[in-house]
């Protein structure tokens, strides 16, 4: 029993010895948490299609090259962007022709018309300061500005020509915001009509037989010469004899 005593406080020092000499292999023994997944660049389209609702404005952000554009915004720089995505009802319930009679300018219009070019929390929405500008703009590059109203938890949107209200949000991490729409946002822009210009004023007319010259028109103001109407030449003929008369009675009565 003494000699056991004295091996089993050897062994016990011999403990952080082994540790020491053989780290790694207590550490490969030891349970880790498994790493993170890399996450992938954000998909302006996956994150659409995923919701199954949204057909016609990826049809849209595609051919007009608007959904490249907020890929690459969102994955290489530190603005973010905010979409708002109408539903394929939303697009249905546009009246007949609305979208036929766009030209190719105005469908990128469009659809610009439904990005800000900065990240938009629901809750800053409700405070912003109006007109928000959105991507789009004008052959001169002006702005088309959104404007937001809120109340209640509520936020409402309006183009001028459409107002509807802001739903769900479909994601809402930063960089990139999308909401959903039950409305298209047309531009007021779009139904502004063209104001004339001196451009679209007709030439004046070289014309000069049908108002004259000047010369003709000074002419026709000059005061044409008095002639002698036959009432005119009579009371003068009768002046004359009265004057003749007068001076033979005078020269009668002297």
């Amino acid at each position: 029993m003494a000699h056991q005593k004295p091996l089993s406080l050897i062994l016990l020092s011999l403990i952080p010895l082994f540790f020491i000499l053989f780290p790694q292999t207590i550490q490969a023994q030891s349970p880790t948490a498994p790493a993170p997944a890399p996450t992938g660049p954000i998909d302006i389209f996956a994150i659409l299609k995923k919701e199954n609702q949204y057909n016609t404005f990826i049809k849209f952000l595609n051919e007009t090259q608007v959904g490249t554009q907020i890929n690459n915004q969102v994955n290489n720089s530190n603005e973010g962007v905010t979409v708002f995505a109408p539903s394929d009802n939303a697009f249905n319930n546009l009246p007949g022709g609305t979208l036929n009679k766009l030209n190719d300018q105005q469908k990128v219009q469009l659809i610009q018309y439904h990005v800000i070019p900065k990240f938009y929390t629901f809750d800053d929405l409700q405070t912003v300061s109006n007109p928000v500008r959105t991507q789009a703009t004008g052959q001169k590059g002006e702005p088309f500005g959104l404007n937001f109203t809120g109340q209640n938890n509520q936020v409402n949107v309006s183009s001028g020509v459409v107002t509807t209200n802001i739903y769900n949000a479909i994601r809402k991490d930063r960089p990139l915001a999308v909401f959903q729409l039950d409305k298209v946002l047309l531009p007021v822009e779009f139904t502004d009509a063209k104001a004339p210009s001196t451009d679209d004023a007709p030439a004046p007319s070289g014309d000069t037989t049908k108002k004259g010259t000047s010369a003709d028109n000074t002419k026709a103001k000059e005061p044409s010469p008095a002639s002698t109407t036959p009432n005119d030449a009579k009371r003068i003929s009768v002046g004359i004899l009265g004057l003749i008369s007068g001076v033979f009675l005078m020269g009668a009565l002297s």
